[in-house]
């Protein structure tokens, strides 16, 4: 439970990131965050939500209290909005791609799906964002040491650098709700709610 993702806010009331739960209790004892309720928005100081019970996330037991698991941390004096880059990963690519063959338009399993070089390493091309795309095994060994046109494989997607609030792929956005009431109206995939204080 400790290692499972809260979202953070800046002051603005704007997602720039997510960490741990333990790192998010961390800034709430020091007093730099606080905990904001998933269904009123109200924002809890440490000792306040200490008191409060649980969380739909469950509540972690020390010596002598309970603390409910916090979804949502905003902090009380950082306003900025940093660049985060997406991690340049073989599953992040997946995840950019929708887990789609951007060749055949299938949805194969994980297990069967590769990173394909647009142009290939051997014509030139390099392992980055607007190179590299997910592919099934059958389409990429089709495709093999060739680009798109020369084997008559047109792209169906074009590869892009993601820019994921908070580094968040929609799909991981799908799995905590509460969250997608704090994302930009243009995130992938979300329908945001009203954010208090926005």
């Amino acid at each position: 439970m400790l290692d499972h993702k809260t979202l953070v806010l800046n002051r603005s009331w704007r997602p720039i990131t997510t960490t741990s739960v333990r790192r998010a209790i961390v800034l709430m004892a020091r007093g730099v965050a606080g905990a904001v309720h998933p269904n009123t928005f109200e924002v809890a100081e440490w000792e306040t939500w200490v008191a409060r019970g649980s969380t739909p996330l469950g509540t972690l037991r020390a010596v002598g209290f309970e603390f409910p698991v916090p979804e949502v941390i905003v902090l009380t004096a950082y306003n900025g909005f940093p660049e985060l880059p997406v991690s340049f990963t073989r599953r992040n690519v997946y995840r950019r791609d929708g887990f789609l063959c951007v060749y055949c338009g299938q949805t194969p399993r994980v297990s069967d799906l590769t990173i394909d070089h647009v142009v290939p390493r051997s014509r030139g091309g390099d392992t980055s964002w607007l190179n590299c795309v997910s592919a099934c095994i059958r389409c990429n060994a089709r495709k093999a040491d060739r680009t798109p046109a020369q084997a008559e494989m047109p792209l169906q997607r074009a590869p892009f650098v993601p820019r994921w609030p908070g580094g968040l792929d929609p799909r991981a956005l799908a799995e905590r709700p509460v969250w997608h009431r704090f994302m930009p109206a243009k995130t992938p995939g979300v329908t945001p709610g009203v954010t208090p204080g926005g």
